[in-house]
């Protein structure tokens, strides 16, 4: 036992208290990890803890996970808990997320925390087209999940899933600063889970940005233009078919 600084909060001074530290292992008589004994290379006794075998996706995804830069945006009161989770008491930055870029060239991870109305999707989805790949996106409470207790509102969209897809989904009104490193936490073990030869970033294809949806009467999604024409042609014909009855 050793003594270190520790924190009243009543009294709002520091003090001096028992740590525990624990002991220096023997870095010598660790055992090898599972991928050194997959690949059947041995290890001299001499060089263990200093020689590491480990595959590719593994050093690529170790960097990637401890690098995820969020961005710079909150659209209504679960942004407010999104800023907690970057302050003193919670500190993401021992995620390597601290660096919020205002700017999605420079982004990795969209939070989207908050109300989606329908005059923000088009600027989001927008936002989403901008930022380079590997990108992902979390929905940030039940409004950005489904919709929330505004799902039956007329300005309000039942999910930002619906226009942007979506890696993670945080529940909550608003969710708890917990919640939300726990969220972080899910997409750094999907980051890890990842492979070079599958991702989609990495294929020979060229990535297709999202159509970005027009704000008319309504909200009208670029996707939906068959599916809309061919609700235009049933109506006309509907129109044309009543037309052409006799009346008495």
């Amino acid at each position: 036992m050793e003594y270190g600084p520790g924190w009243d909060r009543r009294a709002g001074s520091f003090f001096w208290t028992e740590v525990y530290v624990p002991e220096e292992q023997n870095v010598s008589g660790v055992e090898m990890p599972d991928e050194q004994q997959a690949s059947g290379v041995e290890v001299p006794d001499g060089l263990n803890g200093q020689v590491a075998i480990t595959t590719l996706d593994k050093v690529y995804n170790w960097g990637r996970r401890n690098s995820v830069w969020p961005m710079m945006f909150g659209l209504a009161c679960c942004a407010i808990e999104m800023i907690c989770v970057a302050a003193s008491r919670y500190d993401f930055s021992r995620f390597g997320m601290e660096v919020m870029r205002p700017s999605p060239r420079q982004s990795d991870l969209m939070i989207v925390s908050g109300t989606v109305t329908k005059k923000m999707v088009p600027q989001i989805v927008r936002l989403y087209n901008q930022m380079p790949e590997p990108k992902y996106v979390m929905a940030m409470g039940a409004c950005a999940s489904g919709g929330g207790p505004f799902k039956e509102g007329y300005n309000v969209v039942s999910g930002i899933d619906k226009f942007v897809p979506v890696d993670v989904y945080v529940p909550g009104c608003p969710p708890t600063p917990q919640a939300l490193i726990h969220g972080l936490i899910t997409l750094q073990e999907k980051i890890d889970s990842q492979s070079i030869g599958s991702v989609r970033w990495y294929r020979d294809e060229a990535s297709v940005p999202i159509p970005i949806p027009l704000l008319g009467p309504d909200l009208i999604d670029p996707r939906d233009y068959a599916d809309y024409k061919e609700m235009q042609l049933k109506v006309i014909e509907g129109r044309s078919s009543q037309g052409s009855e006799p009346s008495e």
